[in-house]
């Protein structure tokens, strides 16, 4: 059984994984979006 500590430590890896994840598809995204406005306004 996993104590308090380990489960607060799981908790914040899991949080700040899915963090990185959502900043990093949130930046590929919006590069896209610009690269994509760039095309259509020449």
């Amino acid at each position: 059984m996993p104590t308090a500590k380990q489960l607060a430590d799981i908790g914040c890896k899991t949080f700040f994984t899915s963090m990185m994840v959502l900043v990093c598809t949130g930046r590929h995204s919006s590069q896209r979006q610009a690269a994509e406005e760039q095309k259509t306004s020449l």
